[in-house]
């Protein structure tokens, strides 16, 4: 199997419209510690193109997209998003953020393994307005992508962030050829849930081993469906130190979620695309642990492909 693909912009770091609970050096960070280790001669890092419009459209409606695009949102939408102070940049960071989880779904149904997107799991965006700090829903927008361009018959959307994924939800409802599943705290935002096709909440302080237990359950959910690909939310804002988290899950128990479900995909062989999802432990350097941790651990897996 080639290098272990992770798509990564230098507009990641900027257009950061909320500088206290995202950190723009926690991607530098983290590119700095993947160029520094052993594996990362097993890593190939990707630039993305903007996504297209027409893509965004698989998953979005028309004028919302445009509003966006035409700086033409009001406030209170902007302010919904979290897109206040507004700053032009966000446009451009949006699309390539976008257009690199595409990129990294394209490769994955092409060239089988595991590919990543060192950003994005933006799962609270909805069809007509976004939400939660996302502006358009990644996950959703490549299940469709892989659907209508790909070939590929079934997706399954495992989402193991803190919250639950209800712009996902929203977005694929109707879609029967895609399986939504979301393991997230019971008592964090969203505070007003929406269904997936399964979801399997968690009350906080759970610990490591009820937060497995739920994760098996949902990769089981995920085979069960038979997909032909995986998109996977890796958030690890359940970290015991996160302070938007609540589950008080340690590292260890984070690394070996990942791991687990790593083992899976490659025993029934389903490309699996990463989404980074969500991270804000203070001090960060908590999450750009967990994050080094999920990526290196990544490309050991699809080095074994």
């Amino acid at each position: 199997m080639s290098s272990f693909n992770l798509w990564y912009h230098p507009l990641y770091t900027d257009g950061i419209h909320d500088e206290a609970r995202f950190p723009k050096y926690r991607y530098q960070k983290l590119l700095q510690r993947l160029e520094q280790s052993d594996q990362f001669n097993q890593i190939t890092i990707r630039t993305p193109e903007p996504i297209s419009r027409n893509s965004l459209l698989l998953a979005h409606d028309a004028i919302y997209v445009d509003a966006f695009l035409e700086e033409k949102l009001d406030e209170k939408e902007m302010r919904r998003i979290g897109l206040t102070p507004w700053t032009p940049k966000m446009i451009e960071r949006t699309l390539c953020l976008t257009g690199g989880a595409v990129e990294a779904t394209i490769h994955a149904v092409k060239h089988g393994g595991i590919t990543g997107n060192m950003a994005g799991g933006t799962h609270h965006a909805h069809r007509d307005f976004g939400s939660g700090y996302c502006v358009f829903n990644d996950l959703a927008i490549s299940a469709m992508f892989a659907i209508e361009h790909l070939g590929v018959e079934r997706v399954a959307i495992l989402d193991l962030d803190v919250h639950q994924g209800d712009g996902t939800a929203t977005i694929l409802t109707t879609e029967e050829r895609t399986r939504t599943i979301s393991v997230h705290c019971s008592t964090n935002f969203p505070f007003r849930k929406s269904v997936s096709d399964f979801d399997l909440p968690i009350e906080p302080n759970s610990g490591d081993a009820t937060y497995m237990e739920k994760v098996q359950e949902a990769v089981n959910l995920c085979l069960d469906f038979e997909p032909d690909l995986i998109l996977y939310q890796a958030g690890v804002d359940g970290l015991e130190h996160d302070h938007l988290g609540k589950l008080n899950v340690t590292r260890e128990g984070m690394r070996a979620r990942n791991q687990y479900v790593f083992e899976e995909m490659l025993n029934h062989r389903i490309p699996t695309v990463i989404f980074m999802g969500g991270g804000y432990s203070k001090p960060i350097g908590h999450t750009i642990d967990s994050f080094f941790d999920l990526f290196i651990d990544a490309a050991k897996w699809n080095g074994r492909w």
